[in-house]
């Protein structure tokens, strides 16, 4: 039997989430630019990968190859064999490439798929804002369809998130509402402050809302501080 939880790469990000990343779920990492979103994901994917799975990426702010080269070190070129990388340029296309995503959990020509990741799953829902409800509905329908693969394929499934204010609540949250926050399982917030950043656990089902790491982002990933 598979153990329930997939590491981030990070022992900090492990810790905080229990464990690692819970298969069958979707994990959200949400916070401001620049504030690490793209390292973890990066992480978590060489962790698959070194592991001996594959990967698949969906990228939608533009892949970079210098940085996953950086954090997979020597094993850059190896690991890309097995990275399936889609890069979505509008939010249709986003859609359309989550469902192609099954053609390849389905395949056994390859190792096997450890981990989904969509890093960010809302930069295209921003350039939709102006649909409203319309755009929240494709967004959902997104998501669903993200951990209905997770569930189908016993993955886990981390997704990242941009932020906006929200007035009700008085406090940053990750855009997608409470819709998009009750599909995700557990959730991390990250804050920058000059060079240190801070994670902190905003949802878990078994972990207490509030835990923290502080860390510095490295050449090879992130450093806990």
């Amino acid at each position: 039997m598979k153990p329930d939880r997939v590491s981030t790469g990070s022992q900090a990000l492990d810790d905080l989430l229990g464990g690692g990343l819970e298969r069958r779920t979707i994990t959200q990492i949400y916070g401001e630019s620049a504030s690490g979103k793209s390292t973890f994901c990066l992480m978590a994917a060489v962790a698959s990968l070194r592991a001996g799975n594959s990967v698949v990426y969906i990228d939608t702010e533009g892949f970079s190859v210098e940085r996953f080269t950086q954090i997979a070190g020597t094993e850059a070129a190896e690991f890309a064999d097995r990275l399936y990388l889609f890069e979505p340029i509008d939010f249709a296309q986003q859609g359309t490439m989550i469902a192609d995503a099954e053609g390849l959990l389905k395949a056994s020509d390859h190792a096997p798929i450890g981990l989904l990741v969509m890093d960010s799953a809302t930069a295209l829902y921003r350039t939709e804002l102006d649909l409203g409800r319309e755009a929240l509905r494709k967004l959902l329908h997104h998501m669903i369809k993200l951990l209905g693969l997770a569930k189908k394929y016993n993955i886990p499934v981390l997704i990242t998130n941009q932020i906006f204010m929200d007035i009700e609540r008085e406090r940053v949250s990750g855009l997608g509402g409470t819709a998009l926050e009750h599909l995700s399982k557990a959730i991390v917030r990250l804050e920058k402050k000059d060079s240190v950043r801070r994670a902190m656990l905003r949802k878990h089902r078994s972990r207490p809302e509030g835990l923290t790491f502080d860390f510095l982002i490295t050449e090879d990933g992130i450093r806990k501080v």
